[in-house]
């Protein structure tokens, strides 16, 4: 824990310096939170930012924003050809621009790839005035002018003795055709109740958070395995792709077709 703790610390050591860290190992990190801004890009794999009350999915050919202050930790389901690419980015200038002061999941266009790539070359802290400065610092500068359209799939979590065993239920049983009155029977509460404890808790409805569970399973599915979106619909518990492809719009204002395309 404590080479945890001084591997976390070295990235926030220099204020001003870019930090740039590219691996292909996990490390288990415990939630924290840093100094910096922070890009994390995820090539062969998919990841979940976890914060203490939200879970986001990762997908391909997208990354993560996490400003700075922001509580979280990474999970990432690597194999042999994951790498995970992060620049920790100077926070002294984000109050100018709204972009770097809120968690955000943006599609990585063939531009950004390649900067993010290239940024390979350097490692640890690039400090003002060293090569490779003035180039790290342009991928930051540009974020928000390519970054205009967030990944809005937000999974909540909660540590509430009531509603844990709720979702880890929904959970492993999201394929079924679950309704607010056949979980809740499950749990000997009333569906009122259950409905309160959605709303007021994790702020969201029952059926909702099933959707929701439904698309990043859906979204998973489709960059692990080579399922049809008719077999995939059918395995998030939907009766046809129609009704998959309708919620899956909803929440991320793709069609699963089109999200498909971009990130195979």
């Amino acid at each position: 824990m404590h080479l945890l703790a001084d591997y976390l610390n070295e990235i926030d050591v220099y204020p001003d310096s870019v930090y740039v860290m590219h691996e292909k190992v996990e490390r288990k990190f415990s939630m924290h939170s840093h100094i910096k801004g922070q890009l994390t890009y995820v090539e062969g794999g998919i990841a979940f930012c976890n914060l203490p009350d939200k879970s986001y999915v990762i997908p391909a050919r997208h990354y993560i924003w996490i400003p700075k202050q922001q509580e979280h930790y990474m999970q990432i389901r690597h194999s042999k050809s994951t790498t995970t690419r992060n620049l920790y980015f100077y926070s002294q200038d984000d109050h100018l621009t709204p972009f770097y002061n809120k968690m955000g999941i943006y599609p990585v266009n063939d531009l950004l790839l390649e900067m993010i790539n290239y940024s390979a070359r350097w490692e640890r802290h690039v400090l003002p005035g060293d090569p490779g400065f003035r180039f790290l610092s342009s991928i930051k500068d540009i974020l928000p002018d390519i970054s205009t359209s967030a990944l809005p799939v937000a999974l909540p979590t909660t540590q509430h003795e009531r509603l844990r065993p709720v979702l880890q239920y929904i959970a492993q049983s999201f394929d079924q055709q679950l309704t607010l009155e056949s979980v809740s029977s499950q749990f000997d509460m009333s569906p009122r109740t259950l409905s309160r404890l959605f709303t007021n808790i994790l702020d969201m409805s029952f059926v909702q958070y099933l959707q929701t569970l439904r698309v990043v399973r859906g979204i998973e599915m489709i960059l692990q395995t080579n399922q049809t979106l008719s077999e995939i619909a059918y395995q998030t518990g939907y009766s046809s792709i129609a009704a998959f492809s309708k919620v899956f719009y909803q929440l991320t204002n793709k069609r699963p077709s089109s999200f498909q395309q971009d990130v195979h």
